[in-house]
């Protein structure tokens, strides 16, 4: 249950397209998330144009449809919309690529993600893993491989040795980020980011109250290219972006590493943030989790391993 309801709480945060409101897709999210399949199902069919397969916007708002199913766990539905969602969008993307368009990235990670879900959720976890692995490799390189990864480690991740990964250079002092032996939680970070800002209070009192007994806490970020209404910023620029200005409004204690690891935000599938991935002393992972969690529910989770 904790798992569908991580999907269905992601789903919002893996929609770009939410200023286009009066757009179909933007009409099928809301229906979506007001769980009014009939009138989804309704207008998705009545909407449905001549050549459809080859449209992207249409594709995106068929997405929704896959993806209201999901948060009923209506299975035979999501299946059937998001196959068709996905055999449309995999003729696109072969060719003309999967980032040729925002809606078509949309529809096929989209659509990736709920067939995977639609495994899981009738009992079938290997082969949900199994065909997410498939396709995060098919789509190396593209928008949607972080996205599709994320699914993947939320299915296979908890339970197994915390994977590495490359530190390219740290925010501030370098610290050492091996916390073995130790409770370890990895907080992944952006600066653009509201929902971190709001995580930050509850770090820092889980540092304060349980730092003593073996809590390490370690806060990785990536660069993303921009800041404010600066776009397209050399790595330099923005690395000094955040170490002075960003530092001084939004300040990170110094306790806390913060590693620079563009690669491992998507090997980590960092499509959302914060994502927090729990460790305990023997290094294997005990929670992987994509968004805000509240102090209590972090708490829950920390205090068996300390």
């Amino acid at each position: 249950m904790r798992l569908l309801a991580i999907w269905a709480l992601l789903a919002l945060s893996a929609a770009p397209f939410a200023a286009q409101s009066p757009s179909l897709a933007g009409r099928m999210k809301d229906l979506a998330f007001g769980r009014r399949r009939a009138e989804a199902l309704q207008l998705i069919e009545e909407s449905r144009p001549e050549g459809w397969q080859r449209d992207p916007a249409f594709l995106e708002a068929l997405s929704w449809m896959a993806r209201g199913a999901s948060f009923a766990q209506d299975w035979e539905t999501a299946e059937k919309y998001a196959h068709q969602c996905y055999e449309a969008s995999l003729g696109l993307a072969l060719d003309g690529g999967a980032d040729s368009s925002p809606a078509l990235a949309t529809a096929l990670g989209a659509s990736v993600e709920v067939l995977g879900q639609a495994l899981a959720g009738r009992g079938e976890r290997a082969a949900a893993i199994d065909f997410l692995g498939r396709e995060r490799e098919a789509w190396a390189g593209t928008s949607i491989e972080t996205r599709i990864q994320k699914n993947y480690l939320l299915l296979g991740l908890e339970g197994r040795p915390m994977p590495s990964f490359e530190i390219e250079r740290y925010i501030g002092a370098e610290q050492p980020v091996d916390a073995a032996g130790q409770v370890a939680l990895f907080y992944f970070w952006a600066h653009w980011c509201a929902d971190c800002k709001a995580q930050k209070p509850s770090l820092l009192r889980l540092h304060e109250r349980y730092a003593a007994q073996g809590l390490r806490i370690i806060g990785p970020t990536r660069l993303y290219g921009y800041y404010g209404d600066r776009t397209q910023v050399p790595p330099a620029e923005e690395i000094a972006y955040i170490e002075g200005p960003w530092q001084a409004e939004h300040p990170l204690p110094d306790w806390m590493p913060k590693p620079l690891t563009n690669q491992g935000f998507v090997d980590f599938g960092v499509s959302t943030t914060p994502t927090l991935v729990l460790v305990d002393r023997q290094g294997v992972v005990s929670l992987y989790h994509p968004g805000q969690m509240s102090y209590e529910e972090l708490e829950k989770a920390i205090r068996p391993l300390l």
